[in-house]
């Protein structure tokens, strides 16, 4: 009875050890079924977008997030609120140029996350974003349900070099100022 007993406490020993030992697992996210719709404001109104995800990961501990990364594919600029022949390629072909994200020479974003902290119902999480070759850390909520990661944030274009109709660097833009942050709204499924 005794070595039975001794047994069962060594192979709970062992497996919990073994279980407080596991390596995060990494989760390749579906980039066809994923999303990340960017809205821009101006003065006079504002107009909407998607961009594609190129490649992501996440990866979990258990259930719990630790880190993971994303690439995204800056030359997939679309704008959605503008028909064809109605402006939107015009917008399209401008938010590709120098003025905006240079989408020639630098054809990505990246999003690397450097740490996370539970919060609430989901997780605070600080990575570092780089933009037209410019990293920053950036912090985002994000919650994961159902195998879907989702966030929105905002981005201050400035900060990247991106000053195109930006009020804080030119002056007398009256009505054609451009808001200095964007909105972008993400959906990762796994």
């Amino acid at each position: 009875m005794k070595k039975k007993i001794t047994t069962a406490f060594l192979a709970l020993i062992v497996t919990t050890g073994a279980i407080a030992n596991t390596e995060p697992v990494e989760k390749t996210v579906n980039v066809k079924e994923s999303t990340i719709t960017w809205t821009g404001k101006k003065v006079l109104g504002q107009h909407t977008g998607t961009i594609n995800l190129k490649s992501g990961t996440l990866e979990m501990d258990g259930d719990q997030l630790v880190g993971g990364n994303f690439v995204v594919d800056m030359t997939t600029i679309a704008v959605t609120d503008l028909k064809a022949g109605e402006g939107k390629e015009k917008l399209e072909g401008h938010l590709n140029s120098a003025d905006f994200f240079d989408t020639t020479n630098h054809s990505e974003a990246t999003f690397v996350i450097t740490e996370v902290a539970k919060s609430g119902n989901g997780y605070s999480v600080v990575g570092d974003l780089t933009i037209k070759g410019t990293t920053l850390p950036t912090k985002v909520n994000m919650t994961i349900e159902n195998g879907v990661a989702t966030t929105v944030f905002n981005v201050d274009r400035t900060k990247y070099g991106v000053r195109y109709g930006s009020a804080s660097f030119f002056d007398n833009l009256k009505d054609n100022a451009i808001s200095d942050n964007f909105e972008l709204a993400v959906s990762l499924t796994l």
